[in-house]
């Protein structure tokens, strides 16, 4: 048993690594559905608290939860040209009910902007309707790829997604970036992962949309990956879709849109930034179990300690605390199974500990071992879990620096790329970004705000010699 426990793959394997701490923490498991994941208990709770967190933060902003169709008849996923082009390759289709072919093919849902705009045309008539700000936590499909891996690449994954309807642009636009700060917030103080805000170039951008603005995150092999975005969509979907009402002197006019998501993918990014050779270590701050008691015992001293382990749990109440007192499996095994599960905060206990009046904490992140007197460790506990969640973060932060390489020319850009995401000047010609994919597999991840608050100076790094337009970070993305 505790060989199928342990882990055999090390982190500086990352793919072969990934694929054993999600299976083995007991976080998800494949389904007989290529591409299609079972989210597990454990993870679940996670992914929960993650839906509370940002729906309290979305309720504060005016937004409602609703709930629209699985099913898009095709002839509404069609009223958008950019949007349906976009989506195309990643539809599945339902053609057939029972026995009997449909008239008109249905989509699964890859994103819901066609089938809620249909109602939004309805329910919007004046000025008094708007804003109108509806958000769903729904399942969605997106079927063409190919090498899916478990909650990073998906063809069905979970997600929230926001969509409004507002009177003004500049309305709209402050929007796009208040709910980009939620996801900051929820995503850096309590997932502990360091990010990159920025707007995508037009060819990244989501279909359909004016612009994109997202956070961008930085694997430990390297890789970016894409997390939370949130899009300006414009007038266009409310042309196509008939989505306008009557101002306050009675002209018709369009509303301005936008869409904003966030998936169960931020939960295998989470695990994947934090993770060690021996498995999970999740932040405190999300962690389904904050605090695990492990009591040691001989079975001359059993029944003492399990009764003084007990006790422990009045004074944690305040965490996520649960006491490990199975028979049949000794202390060390207990250690290696909640090591393996990420659990920020191990308490030991055993018979001299309670003649000393103290108990063990043991922290994941770093292992160390430290006794407190058992009437101090409430304040201790949250004192250790505060500092457990900073830790992650500046570690986090640490390796995202330290693999941040800024360049100046192509030649540089192409020995720094292996394992690390690349700063460069760009002169915004789509040509350039398509040269850059095509000759190195890296594409722009975004072209960050903090970089671009004036004008870079110099040329584009690519050796069109033209002038540079924005900083940009690169990289080899999934």
């Amino acid at each position: 048993m505790g060989e199928e426990l342990g882990m055999t793959a090390k982190k500086k394997d990352f793919n072969e690594w990934y694929v054993e701490v999600i299976k083995k923490a007991g976080l998800a498991d494949y389904s007989s559905v290529s591409g299609c994941m079972i989210i597990r208990p454990y993870a679940y709770r996670i992914w929960e608290s993650l839906k509370c967190l940002l729906d309290e933060r979305f309720r504060k902003l005016g937004v409602k939860n609703a709930y629209f169709p699985v099913f898009i008849p095709e002839k509404l996923l069609k009223k958008e040209s950019e949007h349906v082009e976009g989506f195309s390759p990643e539809v599945a289709w339902v053609t057939e009910g029972g026995s009997s072919k449909l008239e008109e093919r249905l989509a699964i849902r890859p994103t819901s902007e066609t089938i809620m705009y249909e109602s939004y045309a309805k329910w919007i008539r004046s000025w008094r309707d708007l804003p109108l700000k509806i958000n769903q936590w729904v399942n969605v499909v997106r079927w063409e790829f190919k090498n899916p891996i478990i909650f990073l690449r998906n063809r069905e994954f979970l997600w929230q997604e926001g969509h409004t309807a507002h009177e003004e642009k500049k309305d709209a636009e402050k929007e796009v970036l208040d709910i980009l700060e939620i996801y900051r917030e929820v995503v850096e103080d309590y997932m502990a992962i360091p990010s990159v805000k920025g707007r995508k170039s037009d060819k990244e951008k989501f279909a359909g949309g004016e612009y994109t603005v997202t956070l961008e995150h930085l694997m430990p092999n390297g890789k970016a990956i894409q997390g939370p975005d949130s899009h300006h969509l414009g007038q266009n979907f409310s042309r196509a879709f008939g989505v306008k009402y009557l101002d306050k002197n009675e002209e018709e006019k369009y509303v301005w849109q936008n869409s904003w998501g966030f998936t169960t993918r931020q939960l295998g990014i989470m695990f994947a930034v934090h993770g060690d050779d021996k498995g999970l270590v999740i932040p405190p701050r999300v962690a389904p179990v904050q605090v695990i008691i492990v009591p040691i015992y001989k079975e001359g001293s059993r029944k003492k300690v399990l009764k003084s382990a007990g006790e422990l749990l009045k004074p944690l109440r305040g965490f996520s605390v649960e006491l490990d007192d199975r028979d049949g499996y000794t202390p060390g095994f207990k250690f290696n199974e909640w090591e393996l599960k990420g659990v920020p905060l191990r308490i030991e206990i055993g018979p001299k500990d309670i003649e000393k009046g103290q108990v063990v904490l043991v922290r994941r992140d770093n292992g160390e071992k430290k006794p407190v007197k058992t009437k101090d460790l409430e304040k201790e506990a949250e004192k250790t879990l505060d500092s457990i969640q900073k830790n992650l973060l500046d570690r986090a932060e640490k390796f995202m620096k330290d693999h941040t390489k800024e360049v100046k020319t192509y030649e540089e850009f192409k020995k720094a790329l292996e394992d690390n995401w690349i700063i460069a000047n760009w002169c915004g010609e789509t040509a350039c970004e398509e040269k850059v994919k095509d000759e190195t597999g890296a594409k722009i991840i975004n072209i960050p705000f903090d970089l671009n608050k004036k004008k870079p100076s110099g040329k584009c790094f690519c050796g069109c010699g033209k002038p540079a337009k924005h900083k940009v970070y690169f990289a080899k993305s999934y």
